[in-house]
């Protein structure tokens, strides 16, 4: 029985860690979900838990580069709020100037400012952890006092709101979100685009005669993937959007609420920002000659140089990654608050870590994936959320979490001996 069970999975060759991962999520999502009495596993929480995963989930893809090149990135936080801070003052005190409030391109410009600032500082650090050779333990810890001082500079510690309307679209809510048909033609799309994913990958082994899974292990797999997407999607339309938000969205309109009319909140915004940042951080990690050079630097960085990679100049392109997401993760963070404050971002280093690490990125460099950071971070949401509502003092919430995490780094360690890896 047993070996027949291993056999089936050698055949589908899924990740036993990823596996591992969806289990331990799987068991703490059955827990709180017992605990708070049916609360934890409903539509609404679950469309909660997503949207405060984002910003993390976002960083965390950039931080699997910055840990598997055997680098440490601590500023991310206190950059976060800094770059949140100076689009909160643009989109408040500067644009409406020049543009006029409410001008379309308000949110355009502040979102391109946000990811520009956060690259330019993230290739800043990098320049000098490449060429300079400081330990970038020792320059980000430094980024995180320097940018988190920065930030409360910019209004001198002062909140800055509210946000421009369009901004604030772009961290969730009643509004921020795609709606019922959107949300179902993006699910199809992601549930087909992964089938064919799957499909092309076959043929391409097939075609340079590697080894490749019976049909009946593709179609299972397959199966999965597009069962988990439309579930989700499924589950996301079924969280109804409050009668008062209704009334809102049509005011704001102009019209009258017709007689009888239920929306669904659908997909929010900043799962989709984070949905497309992981194709496209996988996509760069796994098809690009810049992915190659990562994991070839972190699995062994003197041959990496000696086989003619600019190892200097990988780095400062790596924190100007991390920066541009520390970016991107600022937009998400600061449009779900409304608002920007000086301790926005605030330990979103140490959560960032933590997910990477959680997922599976080996902190001696060379292994890591953009699906496992996610799943970390995942999971570190959950555990937040969790204990939350369960009624857990923070402090004690801390400790678990800490806790989480060296089980995890020792899971880890005891994983890649028994594998080999």
């Amino acid at each position: 029985m047993k070996n027949g069970i291993k056999n089936v999975f050698d055949k589908l060759g899924l990740d036993t860690r990823l596996l591992g991962m969806i289990g331990a999520l799987l068991l703490v999502w059955i827990v709180f979900d017992f605990y708070t009495g049916g609360r934890f596993l409903t539509a609404r929480n679950l469309f909660n838990l997503s949207v405060q995963t984002a910003s993390v989930g976002v960083m965390a893809t950039g931080m699997v580069f910055v840990i598997v090149t055997r680098h440490i990135d601590l500023s991310v936080g206190a950059m976060l709020g800094f770059v949140g801070m100076l689009m909160g003052a643009l989109q408040t005190f500067v644009l409406p100037d020049l543009l006029g409030t409410g001008h379309p391109m308000i949110w355009i410009i502040t979102a391109l400012f946000g990811i520009a600032l956060g690259s330019l500082i993230g290739a800043f650090q990098g320049w000098i952890i490449g060429y300079l050779t400081v330990p970038a333990f020792i320059v980000t810890l430094g980024g995180l006092l320097v940018w988190r001082g920065a930030a409360w500079w910019v209004t001198s510690g002062q909140t800055v709101a509210p946000l421009d309307a369009t901004f604030k679209l772009l961290g969730g809510g009643a509004e921020g979100t795609l709606g019922a048909m959107p949300s179902w033609v993006l699910g199809l799309f992601a549930a087909g685009a992964a089938l064919v994913l799957l499909a092309l990958s076959r043929s391409r082994k097939a075609s340079h005669g590697f080894v490749v899974k019976p049909v009946w292990a593709e179609l299972t797999v397959g199966g999965i993937v597009a069962a988990l997407i439309l579930g989700y999607t499924w589950l996301m339309n079924s969280y109804p959007l409050p009668k008062g938000a209704v009334k809102r969205i049509y005011a704001a309109r102009g019209e009258i609420v017709p007689e009888g009319l239920n929306l669904v909140y659908g997909i929010a915004i900043p799962v989709l920002i984070l949905l497309l940042v992981a194709a496209v951080m996988t996509f760069v990690a796994s098809r690009t000659r810049f992915g190659r050079y990562v994991y070839a630097t972190g699995g062994n960085p003197e041959a990496a140089e000696l086989s003619g990679i600019n190892t200097r100049l990988l780095t400062v392109k790596i924190f100007a990654l991390m920066g541009a997401l520390t970016g991107i993760a600022a937009i998400i963070a600061s449009a779900r608050l409304g608002s920007a404050a000086n301790d926005l971002g605030t330990l979103d280093e140490l959560r960032v870590i933590a997910a990477a690490v959680i997922g599976g990125t080996a902190l001696a460099g060379g292994v890591g994936t953009i699906y496992g950071a996610i799943l970390g971070a995942l999971i570190m949401q959950s555990l937040q959320s969790g204990m939350a509502m369960v009624g857990v003092d923070a402090p004690l919430q801390a400790i678990v979490v800490g806790v989480v995490l060296v089980f995890a780094v020792y899971i880890d360690i005891v994983y890649r001996r028994r594998t080999g890896l």
